[in-house]
Parts: structure tokens; C-alpha cells; sequence
């Protein structure tokens, strides 16, 4: 089964309809965006950034689009069989991918790593702003990896932070529990930002960036939940 799925013709299939159906449903929920004066002040800046949130609200995020303002941007996504089928649904959503992950560790190589660090450093560089799952591909899930900091701290530039939630939703029993929002569900965004990485930040302090963004995260999403609750 998992041979058959993987079948450039079914992924497309399969992509499609993933598309249609995230459109249409996006339609009709409602999103409460939480972000402070000076998140908003510096998403409308036309410099680049990265945008990072967990792999399990990928079909939540679409709605992200509407604090982008116009700016471009292009999630990275790996080269496994099944970033495929996620590569396809971003373009069709109107997000063109960078494929190819960073390094779950510094140092590590990774499938198509080295020209995807690269055309990401060049996106943002000309304005662009770069889609990352810190937990992905393969997880575990809500851990940040090393890799998107290095790129962060290479590419120096700013990270904001999102914490996506929506109820209710269909959870997946997958190692991300992928989050597929239901027609007519409540949605809240909730934005930090910006964090920067140094440029001469050594080991220890990359790894204390990466377990103080994690819990942000974390926490964002928990915020993101609660808010969720007390609507109810």
C-alpha cells in the first residue's frame, strides 16, 4: 500500500484533493490572529525571515497567508517520497517549495541539504521568507531540530514563531498528529517575533537557542489552545 501511495499519478490525485479540500474549508472558518504591535510592525518590513511552526499544523497554516502581506514565501520541504506529496500540495496553495531539509544536527548531512541552505540564504536575502518545520521531517514531533537555527544564524535574519491551533479538527495517529481542520471550525494564530541567532553564537549557546525556541513554541501553541477553550 505504502509502494502504491507513493506513485507520482496517486501523490498527484491525492495532492489535488488535499488542495481543494484545505481551500474550501478555509473558507468558511473563523481565525482570531494574536500578534503584538511590534510582530505586525515587522512582518510589514520588506526584508526576508523565516517562519517557523510544527509539522503537525501544516494544513492549519495556510491562513498564515494573511499576515505575509503580499511578501513571498516558500517552505522547505525534504526529498523523501512523501515531501512529494506535501511539496505538491504547498504549490498548488500557491507556496513553491525549497526541497531539500536542513541537518537535524550541525555538521549532518542531509538529503539535498547543502542546495537547499543555499537557495534559501539567497530567497531571503532578495526579501523572500522561508517556511520551516523545525520538528520535521521525521521528528519527533514538537522537537525543535539544530538545523533551522544554523540556517537562521547563517543566514542572518529574523525568526518569528507560531503558534497555530483550531478545533475541531481531525487528528492523525502519526508521529506529528497532522491536524486536518473540519468545515466551519474555529481557528487562532498566534505570532512571536523577531529572534534572531548570532552570528558568532558558539555550541552551547545554539543549543540554548534551540531549547528557548522550542519551548516558545510550545507554548505558543498551548496559548493558541487555551484561547481555543475560553471561546467555548
Amino acid at each position: 500500500m505504502k509502494r502504491f501511495l507513493r506513485l507520482g499519478t496517486v501523490q498527484s490525485i491525492l495532492a489535488f484533493l488535499l488542495t481543494a479540500y484545505v481551500v474550501i474549508v478555509q473558507a468558511t472558518m473563523r481565525w482570531r490572529f494574536d500578534q503584538s504591535d511590534q510582530v505586525a510592525n515587522e512582518m510589514a518590513r520588506p526584508e526576508g525571515g523565516m517562519l517557523f511552526f510544527w509539522h503537525g499544523r501544516i494544513a492549519l497554516a495556510v491562513t498564515c497567508r494573511r499576515l505575509i502581506r503580499g511578501r513571498p514565501f516558500r517552505p522547505m520541504i525534504s526529498l523523501s517520497p512523501d515531501g512529494e506529496f506535501i511539496s505538491k500540495t504547498a504549490a498548488w496553495l500557491g507556496y513553491p517549495p525549497i526541497r531539500g531539509s536542513t541537518a537535524r544536527r550541525p555538521g549532518q548531512a542531509s538529503k539535498g541539504g547543502a542546495g537547499a541552505f543555499m537557495e534559501a540564504i539567497d530567497f531571503i536575502a532578495a526579501g523572500g521568507g522561508v517556511i520551516i518545520t523545525p520538528d520535521g521531517p521525521r521528528g519527533p514531533g514538537e522537537v525543535m531540530q539544530a538545523g533551522p537555527i544554523v540556517l537562521a544564524r547563517r543566514a542572518g535574519t529574523r525568526v518569528f514563531l507560531a503558534g497555530i491551533a483550531a478545533r475541531p479538527v481531525l487528528t492523525a495517529k502519526n508521529w506529528d498528529q497532522t491536524r486536518l481542520p473540519l468545515p466551519f471550525s474555529r481557528g487562532v494564530v498566534i505570532m512571536e517575533g523577531p529572534l534572531y541567532a548570532s552570528a558568532g553564537a558558539n555550541h552551547g549557546e545554539m543549543e540554548g537557542l534551540r531549547a528557548d525556541w522550542q519551548a516558545r513554541l510550545i507554548a505558543l501553541g498551548a496559548r493558541a489552545e487555551a484561547m481555543l477553550d475560553r471561546a467555548r
